[in-house]
């Protein structure tokens, strides 16, 4: 056999093998489920969109913050959330909430990203971290308010 028509076929033949062993991209705010994965949900405080509520009008003190895509913050978003996205929060979090034991509550599409960044918060010491149950999904079918 030629050896360049091998070596071609191999250059064409591995990044299709290699996507297809990986699966196709996918957009986590379009394919992520409302619940944490596995065995996070057991790591993690979560709370309930009426419970948010409660601690919304009883003007408890707490940080509400948007850990999607800066796409998905604009096309909505909870009124009083700030945004960090995931792949930012470790390397913000510090200058917005320096005090790691003040009530952090992350959102979001369904819960599983910000589940995750709860783990992440953790880990890096903060000790009352929630993740929104059902994410931002939940928090527009509760009534909340919400800024487009």
């Amino acid at each position: 056999m030629n050896t360049r028509w091998i070596a071609a076929v191999t250059l064409i033949a591995i990044p299709i093998f290699a996507w297809q062993a990986v699966g196709a991209p996918q957009q986590a705010s379009k394919t992520e489920a409302s619940t944490p994965a596995a065995g996070v949900s057991e790591r993690i405080k979560e709370v309930s969109t009426s419970q948010l509520n409660e601690w919304m009008t009883g003007r408890q003190k707490f940080t509400l913050i948007d850990v999607r895509e800066d796409n998905e913050w604009l096309d909505g978003h909870a009124a009083m959330a700030m945004h960090i996205s995931r792949g930012a929060l470790i390397g913000k979090i510090g200058s917005v909430v320096p005090d790691k034991t003040a009530r952090i509550v992350l959102y979001c599409l369904g819960g599983v990203r910000s589940a995750a960044a709860a783990e992440t918060l953790q880990k890096i010491g903060y000790t009352n971290v929630y993740s929104l149950t059902g994410g931002f999904k939940n928090y527009q079918l509760a009534g909340l308010p919400v800024q487009e």
